[in-house]
C-alpha cells in the first residue's frame, strides 16, 4: 500500500490539475452555451473540441514543463530533486483531464438515448460535474492525508462550482451574440 501511495503522491498534482481543469473547462463550455441558449448539437461539438484538444495542449504545456524543471535542476546539480518523468506528467494530465471533463457531457450525450434525461440534462450536468469535483478533492485528500478528507473534496468542489458559474453568467450575458 505504501508504494502506490508512493507512485500516487508523485503524480498527484497532474492528476488534480488535469482533472480539475477538464471539468472547469467542458463545464464552462456546457454552462457557456445553456446560457447563450446553444442547441444540445452545438454543446457536445464544442466540449469534445475542448476536451480533446485543451486535454491535448495542457499534456504537452505538462511535458515541457517538467521537462524544462528537470533540466534547471540538473543544470544546477540539486541532487534531492525527485525527477518526474515528463511523459508520465503528461499522460496523467491527459488521462485525467478527458476522464473527468467528460463527465459534464454525459447527459448530453445519452439524452437522445434516454429521452427522460432531455429536459433537465444541463441540471444532470451540474450535479455530476459537482460530484466529479467532489470526487477529484477526496482523491487528492485520500493520496496526500492517506485518509478520507471532507475538506479536501469542498474546497475543489467550490473552487469549481465558482469556474463554472462565472461560465455561465457570462454565456447568459453574452447569448445576444449566438442569434
Amino acid at each position: 500500500m505504501r508504494m502506490f501511495r508512493n507512485r500516487g503522491e508523485k503524480y498527484i498534482d497532474n492528476f488534480v490539475y488535469g482533472a480539475t481543469d477538464g471539468a472547469v473547462t467542458t463545464f464552462a463550455v456546457v454552462a457557456g452555451a445553456i446560457g447563450a441558449s446553444l442547441s444540445s448539437a452545438i454543446i457536445l461539438i464544442l466540449g469534445f473540441a475542448n476536451l480533446f484538444a485543451d486535454g491535448f495542449s495542457m499534456a504537452v504545456g505538462n511535458y515541457l514543463s517538467t521537462k524544462s524543471e528537470n533540466e534547471i535542476y540538473a543544470k544546477h546539480k540539486h541532487h534531492h530533486h525527485h525527477k518526474k518523468d515528463p511523459r508520465k506528467t503528461a499522460l496523467a494530465t491527459f488521462i485525467s483531464f478527458v476522464l473527468i471533463g467528460f463527465i459534464p457531457l454525459i447527459s448530453f450525450v445519452f439524452a437522445p438515448i434516454i429521452p427522460a434525461i432531455d429536459s433537465h440534462k444541463f441540471l444532470y450536468a451540474i450535479l455530476l460535474t459537482g460530484i466529479a469535483f467532489l470526487a477529484v478533492g477526496a482523491v487528492k485528500g485520500k493520496v496526500i492525508e492517506g485518509k478520507t478528507c471532507p475538506k479536501c473534496a469542498l474546497e475543489t468542489f467550490l473552487i469549481g462550482g465558482i469556474a463554472a458559474i462565472i461560465a455561465f453568467v457570462v454565456g447568459y450575458l453574452l447569448r445576444g451574440l449566438a442569434g
